[in-house]
């Protein structure tokens, strides 16, 4: 088996109008919901955040869209990378603009990103991924990854586009 790695530098970014271009996804799964040791036919659906590595809350999977992929493979890529899942993209959530405090760059000096989100149905989660010694996983309840979201376009993304889109 082939070692996986992640793609680091920004010589590849894309940039629109002063907004540099991301993409990410909600990756998410369904579990059996017990009661009194029986399951049920309901189904819970989680969705799976990982440890942000520059303070406290956590993130969704998203990283820098470059030229030479779509925004589609590109939160596919971030998901395995940071998060070490695999699946597919069942629903685009929406575009998310946010201002980094840490991305400034010539090309965005005041740090303007635009985010394309998606929703990831996870069918595997891999043992090891490029990221895993920096990242920890966690699989929460929609209220839960709500408190514990560290930026509010990300509770945006959940709360607006992935629950209007699950309950639909």
């Amino acid at each position: 088996m082939s070692e996986l790695v992640a793609r680091t530098g920004r010589h590849q970014q894309r940039y629109e109008g002063g907004y540099r271009l991301i993409a990410g996804c909600i990756p998410f799964k369904y579990r059996n919901v017990t009661e009194n040791g029986d399951d049920t036919s309901e189904k819970m659906v989680e969705v799976l955040m990982i440890n942000s590595t520059g303070g406290p809350g956590l993130l969704f999977p998203k990283g820098g869209w470059e030229n030479d992929e779509t925004a589609e493979e590109a939160a596919v890529r971030e998901a395995m990378e940071e998060a070490g899942v695999r699946g597919d993209l069942v629903h685009f959530l929406g575009n998310y603009s946010f201002k980094s405090k840490t991305l400034q760059d010539e090309y965005s000096p005041e740090g303007l990103c635009r985010a394309a989100m998606y929703a990831l149905n996870v069918e595997e989660e891999l043992e090891c991924w490029p990221e895993k010694s920096h990242r920890q996983r966690s699989w929460l309840t929609i209220p839960e990854a709500i408190e514990c979201c560290r930026h509010a376009w990300m509770r945006e993304a959940l709360d607006q586009g992935f629950s209007k889109w699950y309950a639909d």
